[in-house]
């Protein structure tokens, strides 16, 4: 259940889109060891942003998971998404944050339940 949602300024057409969902998912699958039927990708684009007193392009995601998280994994998530918005929408690396949640199973609903 790996949920990553990102936001950037930059506005998104639906070819990129469609890119950068296919990307991120495979690699949100592969670096947290789960199976891509269970990854989630939201692409928020053309979000308001401001970084570091400017409007230049930027972004920000949150991932959340129920495990699978931790100092390695992270920092493998962070430079391959960072990755993704640099190749589809040039966003350099040093104009995104991301927020990592490792969560437990009861705070996730899925199916009318929870995990």
């Amino acid at each position: 259940m790996p949920t990553l949602n990102l936001f950037t300024n930059i506005p998104v057409d639906t070819v990129v889109a469609s890119d950068i969902l296919r990307d991120a998912t495979k690699a949100v699958a592969k670096i947290i060891g789960k199976p891509e039927s269970y990854v989630m990708i939201l692409l928020n684009g053309g979000v308001p942003i401001a970084f570091a007193g400017t409007e230049e392009p930027a972004a920000y995601g949150e991932l959340i998971s129920i495990g699978g998280l931790g100092p390695s994994v992270n920092g493998k998530l962070s430079s391959t998404i960072a990755e993704i918005l640099q190749t589809k929408l040039y966003i350099d690396s040093s104009r995104f944050y991301i927020k990592f949640y490792d969560v437990q199973r009861s705070f996730f609903g899925f199916n009318g339940s929870t995990f």
